[in-house]
């Protein structure tokens, strides 16, 4: 059994924050007390920044910006662990994603969200009861950052499989799906991406259960994400992911290969148009 590996600390976006405040505070010569008078928080309080002890209010670092001649840095990172982003259980699963080698996926509702357009994004995060405009901007920001992961040379092998019942749910109108699926049929053509899709003639499987995702991390445990109607969770429990890993497998022996599911792609996409 492989020894158990957690995640390097910079993989906790409140670590990640409060290491690159201390070093920009450091690179200006100020102390705590120094740089607290100039961001109009104690020197104490800007410790437990740095310490990642104390969340960090938006004001703080809006001031922080401005004091350090700054261009968004710290706010990128702040929105990371800011709770409008995402919930606390999935702050983890990004940064998880950009360090892995593969990724195997399966959802039986929607687009796998590294596979999303812009539009159906925002349709399906407007979906969260009680949503803001504001909270909505800011969760696709964040969706579109994670799939910047395919942009590098050392992007992950993402193997996506999802139901064929997601082509047919119209997420953001006519318009809108036309859009995603193109960008569906485009994304196949990558190096690292493959799609298949369950057809509708498979009835109940396994995958009625839930979506889920498996990263695979270089000479670390595997971690995995899985979806709920109401929450989610984060694991790396040996004994989850072979169980996770084997519904994997059993879905993904219904789907069709690569190129039927292309050609049933496009032919919803061209019902979309005809309709």
């Amino acid at each position: 059994m492989p020894a158990k590996s957690d995640l390097p600390p910079a993989l906790s976006p409140e670590v990640a924050f409060g290491r690159e405040l201390r070093r920009l505070r450091n690179a200006q010569g100020w102390s705590l007390d120094a740089f607290g008078a100039r961001v109009g928080y104690s020197g104490t309080m800007v410790g437990y920044f740095e310490r990642a002890k104390r969340p960090v209010p938006e004001a703080f670092v809006t001031s922080a910006e401005e004091v350090l001649g700054l261009n968004g840095e710290l706010v990128a990172l702040w929105k990371e662990i800011n709770p409008k982003i995402a919930p606390k259980w999935f702050r983890q699963w990004p940064k998880i994603e950009a360090a892995a080698i593969m990724i195997r996926s399966w959802e039986p509702l929607i687009v796998p969200g590294l596979l999303q357009t812009a539009g159906y994004a925002r349709a399906v995060l407007r979906g969260v009861p009680g949503a803001t405009d504001e909270e909505v901007d800011q969760a696709l920001e964040a969706r579109l950052q994670r799939q910047t992961i395919f942009n590098g040379p050392s992007s992950p092998i993402f193997a996506a499989v999802m139901d064929e019942g997601v082509l047919h749910r119209p997420i953001g109108g006519k318009k809108i799906m036309r859009e995603q699926l193109e960008h569906l049929a485009t994304l196949m053509d990558h190096p690292k991406i493959t799609l298949q899709v369950v057809p509708l003639e498979a009835g109940a499987t396994t995958g009625l259960l839930g979506g889920f995702a498996i990263a695979q991390l270089p000479e670390a445990r595997d971690w995995a994400y899985l979806e709920s109607a109401s929450n989610g969770r984060v694991t790396d429990r040996l004994d989850e992911i072979q169980g996770i890993s084997l519904r994997y497998d059993t879905i993904r022996a219904w789907a069709h290969p690569l190129h039927v599911t292309k050609d049933v792609i496009r032919e919803m996409q061209a019902r979309y148009e005809d309709e």
